[in-house]
């Protein structure tokens, strides 16, 4: 068994109340010249529902496993959203206090007395992400294409079809004879994937706003080619009719001598055009310096295997494609700064520096490191802010062991996206770390409760506090469910976990009825989206000519 260091569980309810913000001073807040972040720390698709435009998405049951990658600096001036005002925004405000910061409040009656303002919520998951492609596509009149003419083009041959998600998407599902080339990786690969400067190039995503921004992206660099984006993405192309690709894995190799030359002068113009600035070695460390004064995010947004295989010391592994995709997951506050490390051509955080600036961001900067200084390698575990929670372990052998005693497995690992299978223990039920101590009385039996995740970190920090609240013995899963995977014990893939409140089971997988619904919402959203942030006046995107 293994027994971890201490940590402080959630507060109790009863502790004092922290103190408040109105929505009116939070708007003055987020306007003035001091850093201001804003966290949402519902959960259960809450913040999708609806949310200040400027927070970023904290639930309240990750918050330990979250927030110093979001927010690095402990004294940053932090206010805490719920839809009320009231427990849940209480428990999380105190946490955070618990936790070190130091500077912590809760915005009074919650996004109902923000409302009551007269201010905007913004809707959707990474909004304001998507809002950019809506954004840029009208402003630049971004070239399209539909799926079924892509399909005729397909057919005739001579187009090269680029697809700007994650490798693992990517490998979930794709247009047929497309290639991988995540993110800002497109600019870099791409003068060596055109037999030609005539050569059509269609660029792909799942829905609308990476095709869109890797399009344009390109257009902005002067590729000489042919560019158009496919409107709503494998969506559409499902939508069709059209049968996907599964399971494809062909990616754009690293560019040549030639390909990389020409790279570098595309990124060139890139920089010129939107002001992206460069910082060398002293001027970064001039930021490290200031790190308790001013947030300083550092992101290598180079692949996932070159930050593995060596990086510049203190540097998050953020592949530029999603780190503009998913900004509100990386970044916790509009007033920091953040600085892209690369590699010494800087082809790729040029490109990332370019869309961070269009997204309103002000002090956006690129390191392009000499190999020399790419001195740490490997992938640091997580940290769990506040300290490893105390909780007895068990192995997968042992939980395996337990359950045919009569214990009972709940699974606290929040729904995946939609292009991971959630893996789980047979006979295992859902459960949501904020609400274990009500619902606990709903756990079946009396044996013993395994505690799982897919890591394990979140089920120790569930199980460390479930235990206060039973008298059954409790214990967190070693290494989680992927431990359990990997020991070679019985598993299951798919949506039908069943959930141990009714209100907290997992969407079943859309029809395809559903998802034409969904996407046309999608497309409304885009036509409304960037005259509601207009209104609302806290983000201001950034147009070039």
């Amino acid at each position: 068994m293994t027994v971890h260091a201490t940590t402080a569980a959630f507060a109790a309810a009863g502790d004092a109340p922290v103190s408040a913000i109105s929505a009116e001073e939070l708007r003055a807040a987020v306007l003035g010249p001091e850093e201001v972040a804003v966290v949402d720390v519902r959960e259960g698709g809450r913040f999708e529902a609806g949310h200040v435009s400027v927070a970023v998405p904290l639930p309240l049951s990750e918050i330990e496993l979250k927030v110093e990658a979001l927010l690095p600096r402990r004294s940053i001036r932090l206010v805490v959203t719920d839809d009320d005002g009231g427990e849940i925004g209480e428990r999380a405000a105190r946490r955070l206090a618990q936790i070190g910061y130091s500077n912590v409040r809760l915005l009074a009656g919650g996004l109902a007395g923000w409302q009551a303002a007269g201010f905007e919520l913004i809707t959707g998951q990474y909004s304001l992400s998507k809002a950019l492609g809506e954004f840029v596509e009208r402003r630049y009149h971004t070239p399209r294409i539909s799926a079924t003419e892509l399909r005729q083009r397909i057919e005739d041959g001579g187009v090269v079809v680029l697809d700007t998600r994650p490798i693992e998407e990517f490998h979930h599902i794709s247009i047929p004879g497309g290639v991988a080339a995540p993110g800002v990786e497109l600019l870099y690969r791409i003068f060596d994937a055109v037999p030609s400067p005539d050569t059509p190039v269609v660029i792909n995503c799942a829905g609308r706003t990476r095709a869109i921004i890797g399009a344009q992206a390109l257009l902005n660099a002067g590729f000489p080619n042919p560019v158009v984006s496919l409107e709503n993405g494998t969506a559409a192309w499902l939508l069709a009719g059209l049968e996907p690709a599964k399971g494809a894995d062909t990616r754009l190799p690293p560019p040549s001598p030639e390909g990389l030359e020409r790279a570098k002068q595309a990124a060139a113009r890139v920089a010129e055009r939107f002001g992206v600035r460069r910082i060398d070695a002293d001027e970064l460390a001039a930021l490290r310096a200031e790190a308790g004064s001013h947030t300083l995010h550092l992101f290598d947004i180079r692949t996932p295997e070159e930050y593995a295989a060596g990086h510049l010391p203190g540097a998050t592994s953020a592949p530029g494609g999603q780190l503009v995709q998913t900004t509100d997951s990386f970044v916790g506050t509009r007033d920091g700064r953040i600085v892209l490390v690369d590699d010494a051509d800087g082809v790729r955080a040029t490109l990332t520096a370019s869309w961070l600036i269009q997204l309103g961001f002000e002090h956006v900067f690129v390191h392009a490191a000499p190999a020399a200084a790419l001195t740490e390698a490997g992938v640091a575990a997580p940290r769990i802010a506040g300290g490893e929670p105390v909780v007895a372990g068990v192995s997968p052998q042992q939980a395996d062991a337990l359950i045919q005693d009569g214990a009972v497995v709940l699974d606290v690992e929040p729904a995946p996206p939609y292009f991971r299978p959630r893996r789980y223990v047979p006979g295992s039920f859902i459960a949501r770390r904020s609400t274990l101590a009500s619902g606990v009385a709903q756990v079946p039996g009396t044996g013993a409760i395994i505690l799982t995740s897919a890591d394990g970190r979140l089920a120790a920090l569930a199980a460390s506090e479930l235990e206060k609240r039973t008298a059954r013995r409790v214990v967190a899963l070693d290494g989680g469910t992927d431990a359990w995977v990997a020991a070679g014990l019985r598993h299951r893939t798919g949506l039908d976990q069943p959930a141990l409140l009714a209100e907290e089971a997992l969407a079943p997988a859309p029809t395809l009825e559903e998802r034409r619904v969904s996407l046309d919402a999608y497309v409304r959203w885009g036509d409304v989206i960037t005259d509601q942030l207009q209104r609302d006046g806290l983000v201001r995107f950034r147009a070039f000519g």
